[in-house]
């Protein structure tokens, strides 16, 4: 069975219009304006979000991101319960993975979409 996993801004998922399968909140702190009721999701993974240090250095700075890639992708390695909880999410069926960050070419949800893709042995083209 392969799995899809997607990727949406939480400030485009309130009404669930963009999102398919399990909703799973991959930041660290709430989406800034969002009501915890106008935002449904299956689980909050906060504990599979970047560590406060390192989102703190990267401050969405787009220099830094392979950097930032490479130290996030650590921490994961260095997280396999939560990354496993991730993962069990993703073996169940689609999931979309939301987070708040504007930037869509450089956050933590693209990385650990390819990173969860590759736990699951999926080679996917994100174009």
């Amino acid at each position: 069975m392969t799995t899809a996993i997607h990727l949406c801004r939480a400030y485009d998922a309130r009404d669930g219009a963009k999102t398919v399968g399990a909703r799973l909140l991959v930041d660290r702190l709430w989406p800034r304006g969002i009501a915890k009721a106008d935002l449904p999701i299956d689980a909050w993974l906060r504990d599979l979000a970047p560590s406060t240090s390192l989102r703190k250095w990267f401050d969405h700075d787009p220099a830094k991101w392979d950097g930032f890639k490479t130290r996030y992708e650590t921490e994961l390695n260095e997280a396999p319960d939560v990354v496993d909880q991730a993962l069990g999410w993703c073996r169940k069926g689609p999931v979309t993975l939301l987070y708040g960050a504007k930037d869509t070419e450089h956050n933590q949800a693209l990385v650990l979409r390819d990173y969860l893709e590759e736990k699951l042995g999926k080679k996917v083209s994100h174009e």
